[in-house]
């Protein structure tokens, strides 16, 4: 049986465990609601595409859906109920909040059509 030692690769990177913790820091996607809410975003044919956004909660009354040039921006405010204050949570793991997403869309993209089923929110673009 061969065995290699390897470790003298590992005594060139001494040192730099902060190093690449800070880097790994800066470009992580650990932000507080940086992957909420969840999507999809599907092409179906050559010019037809659909951004899928898990919104449960949200009512199409809160949801604001707006494209200015190329940016398409979906906005959800819950806003504040007035029952929420009389009850008290034992644990509380359903997401309640606002949130802003937006997607840079190539300049001939254009939202053709929305729907919100079922907590899903989908977003029809044709280019």
């Amino acid at each position: 049986m061969t065995t290699f030692d390897l470790s003298p690769l590992w005594r060139s990177s001494v040192g730099f465990d902060e190093f690449d913790r800070l880097f790994d820091s800066v470009f992580s996607t650990n932000n507080k609601g940086a992957s909420y809410p969840p999507y999809n975003i599907v092409k179906h044919d050559k010019n037809i595409y659909q951004i899928t956004m898990a919104v449960a909660g949200f009512d199409q009354k809160q949801i604001n859906i707006s494209q200015e040039g190329n940016l398409l921006t979906v906005k959800g405010e819950m806003g504040s109920e007035k029952d929420e204050d009389k009850k008290e949570y034992l644990y509380r793991g359903i997401a309640n909040r606002n949130f802003e997403r937006k997607f840079e869309l190539a300049d001939t993209v254009k939202v053709i059509n929305a729907d919100l089923k079922n907590g899903l929110l989908s977003i029809d673009l044709e280019r």
